[in-house]
């Protein structure tokens, strides 16, 4: 690749970016003017791009920045691995990008985008109007980005939120294989952490006045909001809001990594010797390591509920709670509820799924005109709104999962699930099954608030 007109045109092509990006005519290029050049030339997450790979090996002074031979260095290597994943992009190697082999790349990683959407992605890299991509356009589109194999391509196109509003039912974030191998992986998983336990701690005093009215609201004791959290304060003070949330943050830990974990391992299982999952596989994957995930820290979820509905003085702590459950109940007691619970993940992951991405591409198909990424509010509101389908579709589980764990609190329980299902329905009818759903729906806008605001400032702080 050395000494023909080829290499002198290229030369000439990194000297010019090189000039572009050294905005103070320093002979070097730092990691703020990339960062700068980044933004300038459209598209993508800068600080992710610095983060992940635009440090290359030559580079003797990494704080110092980049001059003119580094730069070329590095872009030389970077233009190769480009080249071997433009030829993997093109399917039917013509030299060209078409809309179809864009549809197919992201149908392959279990991701089905309209034929708008392909168009948009498209456009934003054709320059010469042919609706085609040539190498040059691959090239300098995405020259400065860690690009390293297709699906980091999908996901310079796609958005990733964290949304905590204390179920943890959804399918587990994703993470390329490039966050892998630099460990941010683990970064994002404590940042999204960090973010449901201040998310749960702010709003845990609807969620324990859910908890009361799923247990003890009937057509004769009509609990209502106000009423429920008066009696909370009038029992046990301001604090006793909060009784319950410790538990409840303390397994957010355990839950993400064990369901990470069990992901990536069921994901492997299915995929075989295919590239990757389809949209149906990618759900049974999610599922499967969700009930995986529950099923090892499923004590915790009954412990929670004991805790949530004692009275002052009942238990000493968390300790004494499951020495008493285990003294008087026996170890079964730690999985009541447990089939409930594992089935509501079906339709609360199902739905939540469906709805996010019908919500997203219907946006992206009528309001989108420039770009095929949504934005951060709208994915935002995307993700609250299925979050809180799901959450419908599977609270009569949840209740009657919630009146089986509390079953030493409420004396006389069905200890059955159909059992609890059928005397809700004799004394309640229909609406009983929603007992407690207004406190559900009135902490989902503040929590997923919370927990958005803080993963962002989570990221920051640790170089996500």
């Amino acid at each position: 690749m050395r000494g023909g007109p080829g290499d002198a045109e290229r030369r000439q092509r990194w000297g010019r970016l090189f000039e572009e990006l050294d905005r103070n005519k320093d002979g070097r290029v730092d990691v703020h003017e990339l960062r700068q050049g980044l933004a300038r030339l459209g598209g993508g997450d800068p600080n992710r791009d610095t983060q992940q790979g635009s440090s290359p090996e030559g580079d003797t002074d990494p704080h110092g920045g980049l001059d003119l031979e580094e730069f070329s260095r590095y872009l030389q290597e970077r233009e190769r691995r480009l080249l071997l994943l433009f030829h993997s992009l093109d399917r039917n190697q013509d030299g060209h990008i078409d809309v179809s082999e864009i549809q197919q790349s992201f149908r392959a990683l279990g991701i089905s985008i309209s034929l708008e959407q392909a168009e948009k992605i498209l456009h934003s890299m054709d320059r010469d109007g042919t609706m085609t991509i040539d190498w040059q356009e691959w090239r300098d589109h995405f020259l400065l980005h860690s690009l390293e194999n297709v699906e980091d391509v999908v996901y310079f196109w796609k958005h990733s939120t964290v949304l905590d509003i204390g179920e943890c039912l959804t399918v587990p974030d994703e993470f390329s294989e490039q966050e892998k191998l630099s460990g941010m992986w683990w970064k994002q998983l404590v940042a999204g952490a960090v973010a449901g336990a201040v998310s749960r701690t702010g709003t845990a005093p609807l969620d324990r006045l859910k908890v009361f009215m799923q247990v003890h609201a009937s057509k004769t004791n009509k609990l209502n909001i106000l009423g429920g959290l008066k009696n909370m304060i009038r029992e046990g003070g301001m604090r006793s809001l909060w009784r319950g949330n410790g538990i409840n943050v303390l397994k957010i830990a355990p839950e993400s990594a064990i369901k990470f974990m069990a992901y990536e391992q069921i994901k492997r299982a299915i995929r075989g010797q295919q590239e990757s999952l389809h949209v149906q596989e990618r759900f049974v994957a999610g599922s499967l390591a969700g009930a995986t995930a529950q099923t090892i820290i499923y004590p915790m979820e009954v412990l929670k509920t004991r805790l949530t509905l004692r009275r002052t003085g009942q238990y000493k702590g968390l300790l004494d709670c499951a020495w008493q459950i285990l003294e008087r109940e026996g170890p079964r007691a730690f999985y009541r509820g447990y089939l409930p619970n594992v089935l509501g993940i079906i339709p609360y992951a199902g739905i939540d799924l469906a709805v996010y991405e019908t919500l997203k591409n219907r946006w992206l198909q009528q309001y989108s005109h420039d770009s095929a990424d949504p934005g951060i509010l709208v994915l935002l509101a995307c993700g609250t709104v299925s979050s809180t389908c799901g959450q419908i579709a599977s609270y009569p589980l949840a209740l009657v999962r919630t009146r089986m764990q509390a079953q030493d609190t409420v004396k006389g329980s069905n200890p059955t699930m159909c059992g609890i299902f059928r005397r809700i329905l004799a004394q309640q009818g229909w609406p009983g099954l929603y007992r407690g759903m207004t406190p559900t729906l009135l902490k989902v806008l503040p929590a997923g608030g919370i927990s958005y605001v803080v993963y962002e400032a989570m990221k920051k702080t640790l170089g996500v």
